[in-house]
């Protein structure tokens, strides 16, 4: 009866002080409106109110007249990109730098998150660290710019080997190229979020399987792996959904006119199309089309996931 009471007792020191905590709310609602006010402007007015921008996609845009003074043409822009046909190659070189990069760089900091777990010294792990972390920090131009030092023809590489090949005029190296910087550049700052959840895992288990005489392998499988699990399948859906969302001024500064064949995505035929040639109904058009294609991507990975996670998803 002792037990029960102190149970309903608890239940009821609740229950006051949630309808305590309405009360104050309604009777300050000014202050909370004061704080939130700004953010939901915010909100409004940089995330919703240019969604009304894609009606720019769907008429012959004149900047003059406006969006609601310039033609209605319907969908004529989106069957003029897909009867394109340098469509599917646009579409391919999108695709081929978002599914390598992902196929290459997803598991690179996952696995940095294992080595650097298994650091004991504290200081050591701290300087390894910052290492990793410092090339996140430095902007994509600057990156471009020493990619294209180091890969000129009197550039270190060619003088590590002997050569003097133009690693930029060739079609066939611009993807290996573009994911490896990227893969040096953000691989150490993504490790940080499987770092921050490999913290989670139980060190008494871990000190059990050493006991046991499980190996490296067997312990990250046991122990380590089921503390970032649903973290990877998060991040791995975001990136799926993501997938045609190839970063464009990286794209655009490794360009040249001689790796055109393979350097040209979507990103940077929009810009052309619509900052370039002022075309911008075409232009909004194609981003849609972009946009479109990542939704699909995300629901379809997030459902598939779900199916094969025990319906745990996003």
């Amino acid at each position: 009866m002792k037990q029960k009471r102190t149970k309903n007792s608890g239940s009821k020191k609740g229950g006051k002080g949630l309808h305590g905590a309405l009360v104050y709310v309604r009777q300050h609602w000014q202050l909370y409106a004061l704080f939130i006010m700004p953010a939901f402007l915010l909100t409004i007015i940089f995330r919703y109110i240019p969604m009304g921008g894609i009606m720019i996609a769907f008429t012959e845009y004149n900047p003059i007249r406006g969006i609601f003074g310039s033609e209605w043409i319907g969908l004529e822009h989106f069957q003029r990109f897909l009867s394109s046909p340098d469509f599917m190659n646009y579409l391919m070189n999108t695709l081929k730098l978002s599914v390598f990069g992902l196929l290459w760089g997803f598991p690179i900091p996952i696995l940095l998150a294992f080595l650097l777990n298994r650091i004991l010294s504290t200081k050591l792990k701290q300087r390894i660290q910052l290492v990793l972390y410092m090339p996140n920090f430095i902007s994509v131009i600057v990156l471009c710019g020493i990619v294209r030092i180091l890969l000129s023809p009197t550039g270190m590489i060619n003088l590590l080997f002997g050569t003097s090949w133009n690693f930029m005029t060739m079609p066939s190296a611009f993807r290996t190229i573009y994911i490896a910087s990227g893969i040096w550049q953000g691989a150490g700052w993504a490790s940080i979020i499987y770092t921050a959840a490999l913290s989670n895992a139980s060190k008494d288990l871990k000190e059990a399987a050493v006991i046991d005489g499980a190996n490296i392998i067997q312990q990250i499988k046991a122990v380590e792996w089921p503390a970032i699990r649903d973290t990877v399948l998060i991040q791995f859906i975001m990136s799926v959904g993501n997938i045609m969302s190839v970063g464009f001024e990286k794209a655009y500064a490794l360009q040249t006119d001689l790796n055109l064949a393979s350097s040209e995505i979507i990103s940077t035929y929009v810009y052309k199309m619509g900052l370039l040639d002022g075309n911008y109904g075409f232009s909004t058009a194609v981003g849609l089309f972009n946009t479109v294609i990542n939704v699909i991507l995300l629901i379809s990975m997030n459902m598939i996931v779900q199916k094969m996670n025990d319906g745990k998803g996003i």
